[in-house]
Protein backbone atom coordinates (compact mmCIF):
# COMPACT_ATOMS: atom_id res chain seq x y z
CA UNK A 1 0.00 0.00 0.00
CA UNK A 2 1.48 3.08 -1.11
CA UNK A 3 2.44 5.52 2.10
CA UNK A 4 -0.15 8.77 2.58
CA UNK A 5 1.58 11.78 2.73
CA UNK A 6 1.26 14.27 5.95
CA UNK A 7 1.24 17.52 4.91
CA UNK A 8 1.31 21.22 6.82
CA UNK A 9 0.70 24.55 5.31
CA UNK A 10 3.12 27.30 4.65
CA UNK A 11 1.06 29.11 8.20
CA UNK A 12 1.38 26.33 9.98
CA UNK A 13 4.82 25.76 9.52
CA UNK A 14 5.62 29.37 10.21
CA UNK A 15 4.59 29.00 13.88
CA UNK A 16 7.55 27.32 14.50
CA UNK A 17 10.15 30.02 14.78
CA UNK A 18 11.09 30.02 18.45
CA UNK A 19 14.37 28.52 19.76
CA UNK A 20 12.32 25.66 21.70
CA UNK A 21 10.34 25.10 18.68
CA UNK A 22 12.13 25.29 15.42
CA UNK A 23 11.35 23.61 12.57
CA UNK A 24 12.65 24.19 8.82
CA UNK A 25 11.94 22.92 5.50
CA UNK A 26 14.34 21.90 2.92
CA UNK A 27 13.23 20.96 -0.79
CA UNK A 28 9.46 20.56 0.91
CA UNK A 29 10.11 17.99 4.17
CA UNK A 30 9.91 19.49 6.94
CA UNK A 31 12.38 18.62 9.57
CA UNK A 32 12.70 19.63 13.18
CA UNK A 33 15.90 20.90 14.61
CA UNK A 34 15.09 22.25 17.44
CA UNK A 35 17.41 20.44 19.79
CA UNK A 36 20.02 20.45 17.43
CA UNK A 37 20.72 24.13 16.95
CA UNK A 38 22.75 24.49 19.91
CA UNK A 39 25.47 21.83 18.27
CA UNK A 40 24.66 24.01 14.62
CA UNK A 41 28.21 24.31 13.51
CA UNK A 42 26.99 27.70 12.09
CA UNK A 43 25.64 28.70 15.37
CA UNK A 44 21.98 28.47 16.41
CA UNK A 45 21.64 32.28 15.01
CA UNK A 46 21.09 31.00 11.34
CA UNK A 47 18.71 28.76 12.10
CA UNK A 48 16.71 31.38 14.01
CA UNK A 49 16.45 33.26 11.65
CA UNK A 50 15.12 31.61 9.54
CA UNK A 51 13.22 29.13 11.44
CA UNK A 52 9.49 28.28 10.13
CA UNK A 53 10.73 28.50 6.46
CA UNK A 54 11.59 26.58 3.74
CA UNK A 55 15.56 27.15 3.58
CA UNK A 56 16.72 25.10 0.89
CA UNK A 57 18.63 27.60 -0.77
CA UNK A 58 20.39 28.65 2.12
CA UNK A 59 21.31 24.64 2.67
CA UNK A 60 22.41 24.25 -0.51
CA UNK A 61 24.85 27.35 -0.33
CA UNK A 62 26.14 26.66 2.96
CA UNK A 63 26.62 23.17 3.13
CA UNK A 64 28.22 19.88 1.38
CA UNK A 65 26.67 17.17 -0.44
CA UNK A 66 27.58 15.37 2.16
CA UNK A 67 25.17 16.89 4.83
CA UNK A 68 22.07 15.91 3.34
CA UNK A 69 22.36 12.20 4.75
CA UNK A 70 22.06 13.43 8.24
CA UNK A 71 18.52 15.09 7.30
CA UNK A 72 16.09 11.76 7.97
CA UNK A 73 16.74 11.75 11.53
CA UNK A 74 14.80 15.17 12.18
CA UNK A 75 12.59 14.59 9.74
CA UNK A 76 8.78 15.01 11.30
CA UNK A 77 7.44 13.15 8.95
CA UNK A 78 5.36 16.36 7.41
CA UNK A 79 5.80 17.68 3.87
CA UNK A 80 5.15 21.42 2.87
CA UNK A 81 1.69 22.03 1.09
CA UNK A 82 1.41 23.41 -2.19
CA UNK A 83 5.31 23.29 -2.31
CA UNK A 84 6.84 25.02 -5.14
CA UNK A 85 10.26 26.34 -6.23
CA UNK A 86 10.96 29.65 -8.08
CA UNK A 87 12.51 29.78 -11.36
CA UNK A 88 15.51 31.97 -9.97
CA UNK A 89 15.85 28.96 -7.29
CA UNK A 90 15.75 26.13 -9.72
CA UNK A 91 18.52 27.71 -11.67
CA UNK A 92 20.64 28.69 -8.83
CA UNK A 93 20.11 24.58 -7.38
CA UNK A 94 21.30 23.50 -11.09
CA UNK A 95 24.28 26.03 -11.09
CA UNK A 96 25.07 24.76 -7.53
CA UNK A 97 24.90 21.12 -8.65
CA UNK A 98 27.16 21.27 -11.40
CA UNK A 99 30.24 23.43 -9.65
CA UNK A 100 29.53 20.70 -7.25
CA UNK A 101 30.32 18.19 -10.24
CA UNK A 102 33.02 19.56 -11.54
CA UNK A 103 35.02 19.57 -8.64
CA UNK A 104 35.37 23.62 -7.52
CA UNK A 105 34.22 23.41 -3.96
CA UNK A 106 37.23 20.88 -3.72
CA UNK A 107 39.38 22.77 -5.92
CA UNK A 108 41.67 25.06 -3.83
CA UNK A 109 44.24 25.93 -5.38
CA UNK A 110 47.51 27.56 -3.65
CA UNK A 111 46.05 30.41 -2.63
CA UNK A 112 46.04 29.49 0.90
CA UNK A 113 49.89 27.77 0.75
CA UNK A 114 51.06 31.07 -0.91
CA UNK A 115 49.14 33.78 1.77
CA UNK A 116 50.59 31.65 5.10
CA UNK A 117 54.14 32.18 3.44
CA UNK A 118 53.24 35.89 3.07
CA UNK A 119 52.20 35.94 6.54
CA UNK A 120 55.38 34.69 7.69
CA UNK A 121 57.72 36.45 5.65
CA UNK A 122 56.33 39.86 6.92
CA UNK A 123 55.77 38.68 10.44
CA UNK A 124 59.44 38.29 10.73
CA UNK A 125 60.58 41.18 8.85
CA UNK A 126 58.34 43.29 10.77
CA UNK A 127 60.27 41.77 13.68
CA UNK A 128 63.76 41.70 12.76
CA UNK A 129 63.69 45.29 11.93
CA UNK A 130 61.98 46.56 15.42
CA UNK A 131 64.68 44.33 16.82
CA UNK A 132 67.60 44.81 15.04
CA UNK A 133 67.38 48.00 13.17
CA UNK A 134 68.39 51.23 14.49
CA UNK A 135 66.46 53.15 11.61
CA UNK A 136 63.27 55.13 13.25
CA UNK A 137 61.86 55.22 9.45
CA UNK A 138 62.63 51.31 8.91
CA UNK A 139 60.87 50.79 12.23
CA UNK A 140 57.41 52.83 11.71
CA UNK A 141 57.74 50.76 7.85
CA UNK A 142 57.70 47.74 10.10
CA UNK A 143 54.61 49.01 12.14
CA UNK A 144 52.67 49.57 8.37
CA UNK A 145 54.19 45.68 7.20
CA UNK A 146 52.49 44.46 10.89
CA UNK A 147 49.52 45.93 9.36
CA UNK A 148 49.52 44.28 6.16
CA UNK A 149 50.07 40.87 7.66
CA UNK A 150 47.06 40.86 10.10
CA UNK A 151 45.17 41.67 6.60
CA UNK A 152 46.58 38.61 5.05
CA UNK A 153 46.21 36.13 8.26
CA UNK A 154 42.25 37.75 7.96
CA UNK A 155 41.77 36.61 4.44
CA UNK A 156 42.77 33.00 5.60
CA UNK A 157 40.77 33.25 8.85
CA UNK A 158 38.00 33.99 6.74
CA UNK A 159 38.48 31.55 4.13
CA UNK A 160 38.97 28.74 6.63
CA UNK A 161 35.67 29.63 8.29
CA UNK A 162 33.98 28.92 5.24
CA UNK A 163 35.45 25.61 4.00
CA UNK A 164 38.63 23.47 4.84
CA UNK A 165 41.32 25.43 3.71
CA UNK A 166 43.84 22.00 5.28
CA UNK A 167 43.82 18.71 4.98
CA UNK A 168 41.83 17.67 7.92
CA UNK A 169 38.96 19.54 10.36
CA UNK A 170 42.01 19.45 12.91
CA UNK A 171 44.38 21.36 11.04
CA UNK A 172 41.94 23.59 9.88
CA UNK A 173 41.19 24.79 12.82
CA UNK A 174 45.00 25.52 14.09
CA UNK A 175 45.30 27.16 11.31
CA UNK A 176 42.19 29.61 12.54
CA UNK A 177 43.50 29.91 16.19
CA UNK A 178 47.13 31.03 14.54
CA UNK A 179 46.12 33.41 11.58
CA UNK A 180 42.98 34.84 13.84
CA UNK A 181 43.26 34.46 17.70
CA UNK A 182 47.37 33.96 17.93
CA UNK A 183 48.58 36.45 15.14
CA UNK A 184 45.95 39.08 14.83
CA UNK A 185 43.78 38.99 18.10
CA UNK A 186 40.85 38.16 16.54
CA UNK A 187 38.82 35.42 17.68
CA UNK A 188 37.69 32.70 15.22
CA UNK A 189 34.63 32.16 17.68
CA UNK A 190 33.45 35.79 17.40
CA UNK A 191 34.60 35.51 13.74
CA UNK A 192 32.23 32.33 12.77
CA UNK A 193 29.03 33.47 14.83
CA UNK A 194 29.14 37.14 13.44
CA UNK A 195 29.98 36.32 9.92
CA UNK A 196 27.73 33.36 9.19
CA UNK A 197 24.48 36.06 10.95
CA UNK A 198 25.45 38.33 8.02
CA UNK A 199 25.88 35.88 4.99
CA UNK A 200 22.07 34.49 6.22
CA UNK A 201 20.61 38.21 6.97
CA UNK A 202 22.54 40.15 4.42
CA UNK A 203 21.79 43.96 4.51
CA UNK A 204 19.12 43.57 7.03
CA UNK A 205 19.21 46.13 9.46
CA UNK A 206 18.31 44.57 12.57
CA UNK A 207 19.83 41.01 11.87
CA UNK A 208 22.72 41.58 9.95
CA UNK A 209 25.64 42.41 12.74
CA UNK A 210 27.75 43.53 9.71
CA UNK A 211 25.28 47.06 9.49
CA UNK A 212 25.02 47.72 13.07
CA UNK A 213 27.72 50.30 13.80
CA UNK A 214 25.55 52.62 15.71
CA UNK A 215 26.54 55.16 17.38
CA UNK A 216 29.58 55.40 15.36
CA UNK A 217 27.83 55.20 11.54
CA UNK A 218 24.12 54.35 9.98
CA UNK A 219 23.47 53.40 6.53
CA UNK A 220 19.62 54.03 6.47
CA UNK A 221 17.98 56.49 8.74
CA UNK A 222 15.70 53.48 9.26
CA UNK A 223 18.27 53.31 12.24
CA UNK A 224 17.07 56.42 13.93
CA UNK A 225 14.24 54.39 15.23
CA UNK A 226 16.42 52.74 17.69
CA UNK A 227 16.10 49.46 15.64
CA UNK A 228 16.52 46.11 18.10
CA UNK A 229 19.43 44.44 16.94
CA UNK A 230 18.64 40.53 17.16
CA UNK A 231 21.95 39.61 17.26
CA UNK A 232 23.43 41.80 20.06
CA UNK A 233 19.94 41.32 22.00
CA UNK A 234 19.69 44.91 22.50
CA UNK A 235 18.56 48.44 21.50
CA UNK A 236 20.60 50.62 19.15
CA UNK A 237 19.63 53.57 20.87
CA UNK A 238 19.66 56.56 18.53
CA UNK A 239 19.68 59.20 21.02
CA UNK A 240 21.95 63.00 21.47
CA UNK A 241 25.21 61.18 21.20
CA UNK A 242 24.50 58.75 18.35
CA UNK A 243 23.00 61.83 16.46
CA UNK A 244 26.11 64.26 17.05
CA UNK A 245 28.49 60.86 15.88
CA UNK A 246 25.94 59.84 12.79
CA UNK A 247 25.71 63.72 11.54
CA UNK A 248 29.32 63.44 10.44
CA UNK A 249 30.13 59.95 9.81
CA UNK A 250 30.96 61.28 6.41
CA UNK A 251 33.75 63.08 7.61
CA UNK A 252 35.22 60.11 10.54
CA UNK A 253 34.71 57.24 8.48
CA UNK A 254 38.20 56.48 7.42
CA UNK A 255 39.41 57.70 11.05
CA UNK A 256 37.39 55.74 12.72
CA UNK A 257 38.82 52.70 10.14
CA UNK A 258 41.63 52.92 11.27
CA UNK A 259 41.08 52.06 15.26
CA UNK A 260 38.19 49.52 14.23
CA UNK A 261 40.61 46.96 15.51
CA UNK A 262 39.92 48.09 18.48
CA UNK A 263 36.48 46.97 18.33
CA UNK A 264 37.58 43.78 17.14
CA UNK A 265 39.62 43.18 19.87
CA UNK A 266 36.97 44.10 22.69
CA UNK A 267 33.97 41.77 20.78
CA UNK A 268 36.94 38.59 20.82
CA UNK A 269 37.00 38.66 24.44
CA UNK A 270 33.42 39.61 24.84
CA UNK A 271 31.93 36.71 23.39
CA UNK A 272 34.28 34.18 25.22
CA UNK A 273 33.01 35.56 28.44
CA UNK A 274 29.46 35.55 27.58
CA UNK A 275 26.88 32.61 27.45
CA UNK A 276 26.50 32.13 23.47
CA UNK A 277 27.28 28.91 22.32
CA UNK A 278 30.28 28.98 20.15
CA UNK A 279 31.49 26.27 17.45
CA UNK A 280 35.03 26.29 18.88
CA UNK A 281 36.83 25.65 22.11
CA UNK A 282 36.74 28.20 23.99
CA UNK A 283 40.06 27.70 26.07
CA UNK A 284 42.19 27.15 23.02
CA UNK A 285 40.79 30.73 21.85
CA UNK A 286 41.46 32.39 25.10
CA UNK A 287 44.64 30.97 24.82
CA UNK A 288 45.40 32.34 21.48
CA UNK A 289 44.40 35.21 22.28
CA UNK A 290 46.73 35.35 25.44
CA UNK A 291 49.32 34.41 23.10
CA UNK A 292 48.74 37.49 21.17
CA UNK A 293 48.59 39.96 23.76
CA UNK A 294 52.11 38.48 25.26
CA UNK A 295 53.91 38.80 21.84
CA UNK A 296 52.62 42.04 20.60
CA UNK A 297 52.65 44.11 23.17
CA UNK A 298 56.76 42.87 24.28
CA UNK A 299 57.28 44.00 20.77
CA UNK A 300 55.96 47.35 21.21
CA UNK A 301 58.05 47.79 24.54
CA UNK A 302 61.09 46.73 22.88
CA UNK A 303 61.05 50.08 20.48
CA UNK A 304 63.55 53.04 22.02
CA UNK A 305 60.88 55.47 22.89
CA UNK A 306 57.17 56.01 23.64
CA UNK A 307 56.82 58.40 20.23
CA UNK A 308 57.99 55.32 18.68
CA UNK A 309 55.62 52.55 20.25
CA UNK A 310 52.64 55.08 19.58
CA UNK A 311 53.67 55.83 16.18
CA UNK A 312 54.11 51.79 16.00
CA UNK A 313 51.01 51.45 17.05
CA UNK A 314 49.17 53.56 14.85
CA UNK A 315 50.74 52.28 11.54
CA UNK A 316 49.87 48.68 11.94
CA UNK A 317 46.28 49.73 12.97
CA UNK A 318 46.00 52.26 9.99
CA UNK A 319 47.17 50.22 7.48
CA UNK A 320 45.17 47.07 8.68
CA UNK A 321 42.40 49.46 8.60
CA UNK A 322 42.36 49.14 5.17
CA UNK A 323 40.62 46.32 5.22
CA UNK A 324 37.72 47.40 7.61
CA UNK A 325 37.04 49.72 4.41
CA UNK A 326 36.90 47.22 2.24
CA UNK A 327 34.60 44.90 4.34
CA UNK A 328 32.02 48.00 4.42
CA UNK A 329 32.41 49.06 0.75
CA UNK A 330 30.55 45.92 -0.57
CA UNK A 331 27.57 46.65 1.28
CA UNK A 332 27.18 50.14 3.13
CA UNK A 333 26.02 51.33 -0.72
CA UNK A 334 23.66 48.30 -1.35
CA UNK A 335 19.96 47.58 -0.76
CA UNK A 336 18.78 47.32 2.88
CA UNK A 337 15.47 46.17 5.02
CA UNK A 338 14.64 45.72 8.19
CA UNK A 339 13.26 42.37 9.64
CA UNK A 340 14.12 38.99 9.14
CA UNK A 341 15.44 37.21 6.03
CA UNK A 342 13.53 35.22 3.76
CA UNK A 343 14.61 31.29 2.54
CA UNK A 344 12.49 31.82 -0.58
CA UNK A 345 14.61 34.84 -2.05
CA UNK A 346 17.72 33.87 -1.26
CA UNK A 347 19.31 34.25 -4.29
CA UNK A 348 17.82 38.19 -4.83
CA UNK A 349 18.70 39.20 -1.29
CA UNK A 350 22.21 37.98 -1.86
CA UNK A 351 22.68 40.23 -5.05
CA UNK A 352 20.92 42.91 -3.90
CA UNK A 353 22.61 43.74 -0.93
CA UNK A 354 26.25 42.95 -2.40
CA UNK A 355 28.62 44.80 -4.44
CA UNK A 356 31.37 43.67 -6.61
CA UNK A 357 34.58 45.60 -6.96
CA UNK A 358 36.34 45.71 -10.06
CA UNK A 359 40.18 44.65 -10.04
CA UNK A 360 42.67 43.17 -12.60
CA UNK A 361 43.92 39.33 -11.30
CA UNK A 362 47.24 40.31 -10.24
CA UNK A 363 45.15 42.55 -7.60
CA UNK A 364 43.16 39.92 -6.23
CA UNK A 365 45.58 39.34 -3.29
CA UNK A 366 44.56 42.76 -2.09
CA UNK A 367 41.08 42.21 -1.85
CA UNK A 368 41.15 38.95 -0.61
CA UNK A 369 37.97 37.61 -2.94
CA UNK A 370 35.85 39.91 -1.41
CA UNK A 371 36.13 41.86 -4.82
CA UNK A 372 33.34 39.24 -5.80
CA UNK A 373 31.25 39.47 -3.56
CA UNK A 374 27.99 38.75 -4.58
CA UNK A 375 29.79 35.24 -5.99
CA UNK A 376 30.66 34.87 -2.30
CA UNK A 377 27.73 35.02 -1.09
CA UNK A 378 25.56 33.00 -2.98
CA UNK A 379 28.09 30.05 -2.66
CA UNK A 380 30.10 30.73 0.60
CA UNK A 381 32.31 27.08 0.42
CA UNK A 382 33.48 28.15 -3.04
CA UNK A 383 37.08 28.39 -2.57
CA UNK A 384 38.70 32.12 -3.41
CA UNK A 385 40.48 31.32 -6.35
CA UNK A 386 37.29 29.77 -7.76
CA UNK A 387 35.55 32.54 -7.59
CA UNK A 388 36.79 34.66 -10.73
CA UNK A 389 35.97 31.42 -13.11
CA UNK A 390 32.33 31.65 -11.79
CA UNK A 391 31.89 35.11 -12.27
CA UNK A 392 30.61 34.72 -15.91
CA UNK A 393 27.76 32.03 -14.51
CA UNK A 394 26.70 34.51 -11.98
CA UNK A 395 26.31 37.64 -14.36
CA UNK A 396 24.68 35.61 -16.60
CA UNK A 397 22.13 34.44 -14.74
CA UNK A 398 21.25 37.58 -13.04
CA UNK A 399 20.78 38.94 -16.74
CA UNK A 400 18.22 35.99 -17.41
CA UNK A 401 16.38 36.49 -14.27
CA UNK A 402 16.43 40.71 -14.91
CA UNK A 403 18.84 40.86 -10.79
CA UNK A 404 21.34 43.56 -10.37
CA UNK A 405 24.71 42.33 -10.54
CA UNK A 406 26.27 45.69 -9.75
CA UNK A 407 30.39 45.60 -10.06
CA UNK A 408 32.48 48.94 -10.01
CA UNK A 409 35.70 49.81 -9.15
CA UNK A 410 37.63 50.48 -5.35
CA UNK A 411 37.49 54.30 -5.65
CA UNK A 412 33.93 54.44 -6.80
CA UNK A 413 33.12 52.27 -4.26
CA UNK A 414 34.89 54.27 -1.85
CA UNK A 415 32.57 57.19 -3.25
CA UNK A 416 29.49 55.26 -3.10
CA UNK A 417 29.98 54.49 0.61
CA UNK A 418 30.47 57.93 1.45
CA UNK A 419 27.46 59.17 -0.07
CA UNK A 420 25.42 56.70 1.40
CA UNK A 421 26.39 57.69 4.59
CA UNK A 422 26.55 61.66 3.85
CA UNK A 423 22.98 61.10 3.17
CA UNK A 424 22.07 59.67 6.60
CA UNK A 425 24.15 61.63 7.85
CA UNK A 426 22.05 64.95 6.60
CA UNK A 427 18.59 63.26 7.64
CA UNK A 428 20.56 62.94 11.15
CA UNK A 429 20.58 66.66 11.68
CA UNK A 430 17.13 67.17 10.50
CA UNK A 431 15.62 68.64 13.90
CA UNK A 432 12.48 68.06 12.87
CA UNK A 433 12.72 64.78 14.60
CA UNK A 434 14.19 65.89 17.67
CA UNK A 435 16.44 63.68 20.73
CA UNK A 436 16.76 64.72 23.83
CA UNK A 437 20.25 66.70 23.14
CA UNK A 438 23.44 67.60 25.53
CA UNK A 439 25.41 70.64 25.44
CA UNK A 440 27.93 69.36 22.81
CA UNK A 441 24.90 69.11 20.38
CA UNK A 442 23.64 72.87 20.91
CA UNK A 443 27.38 73.64 20.60
CA UNK A 444 27.88 72.62 17.07
CA UNK A 445 24.79 72.80 15.67
CA UNK A 446 23.63 76.45 16.96
CA UNK A 447 22.38 78.59 14.34
CA UNK A 448 22.96 82.24 14.58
Amino acid sequence: MAETRRYITKEELEKHNTAGDLWISIQGKIYNVTYWANDHPGGQLPLLSLAGQDVTDAFVAYHPGTAWKYLDKFFTGFYLKDYTVSEVSEDFRKLAAEFSKSGLFEKKGHVVFVTLCLVVMMFCLSVYGVLCSDSRSVRLVCGGLMGLMWIQSGWIGHDSGHYQVMSSRGFNCLVQILSGNCLAGVGIGWWKCNHNAHHIACNSLDYDPDLQHMPFFAVSSKFFSSITSCFYDRKLNFDSVSRFLVSYQHWTFYPVMCLARINLFAQSFLILLSKRKLSTNRGLEFLGLVVFWTWYPLLVSCLPSWGERIMFVVASFSVTGIQHVQFCLNHFSSSVYVGPPSGNNWFEKQTEGTLNISCSPWMDWFHGGLQFQVEHHLFPRLPRCQLRRVSPFIRELCKKHNLPYNMVSFWKANAMTLETLRTAALQARDLTNPVPKNLVWEAVNTHG
